[in-house]
């Protein structure tokens, strides 16, 4: 990716430097219910921990998906409001995400920044969109699903050893804290390039902020 021109989507997690709260980690499974239960509402379906840690998994659930590829591919247009939709709810759902992966103590808002940062540049359709390639965005991404998927197992055995590391020493190791807002970032990436359609710019192959 060319350091000039910064990919269109950024997530970045603060790194907690204080001590970690280890009850809230212990029973963090438990804790994220309620939260959850409210994305369960928002996203229209059936809720767990795996759903809300796979980036793809979520794909058209409660976001405004088909109706923006109907409006890039015969209007050239991604209303401005629908984009502001799939962004908040995109911003919560990594809220949730991370606050499960143990990244963070605080609970998840429902609409507060918090600790955790996704901006995605708004696009003009007409200029910077190619009416014809969500067609087939799908497709061109399978050599990352595929990545992703043997990274986010590799991401689930670096949460279970930071639950053990934080029950411990009370704090999160850092390689491994990197490593996993690494995943999410290249999930966030592909979700926005294949499924939320806001750029063409094909997302890099690693895990580069």
């Amino acid at each position: 990716m060319d350091a000039s021109r910064p990919y269109p989507v950024s997530l970045t997690v603060e790194y907690p430097e204080g001590p970690r709260n280890r009850a809230s980690a212990f029973l963090r499974l438990f804790m994220v219910v309620p939260i959850g239960i409210i994305l369960a509402l928002l996203i229209g379906t059936g809720w767990h921990s795996e759903q809300v840690r796979h980036g793809l998994e979520y794909a058209t659930a409660g976001f405004v998906v088909a109706p923006a590829l109907l409006m890039i591919l015969f209007r050239q247009k991604y209303p401005r409001w629908w984009f502001d939709w799939n962004l908040n709810l995109n911003r919560f759902l990594f809220r949730v995400s991370a606050y499960l992966g143990l990244l963070r103590d605080e609970y998840p808002s429902t609409d507060d920044e918090q600790a955790l940062h996704l901006e995605v540049a708004y696009p003009d359709a007409k200029t910077e969109l190619n009416r014809w390639l969500p067609l087939v965005k799908w497709f061109l991404v399978i050599p990352h699903i595929i990545v992703l998927a043997f990274l986010d197992t590799a991401a689930y055995f670096c949460v279970f050893f930071a639950w053990f590391a934080i029950l411990f020493t009370g704090r999160y190791p850092r390689p491994l804290f990197d490593f996993v807002v690494g995943v999410m970032r290249w999930q966030a990436r592909v979700i926005w390039y294949a499924v939320l359609l806001s750029t063409d710019s094909y997302p890099p192959f690693g895990f580069e902020a």
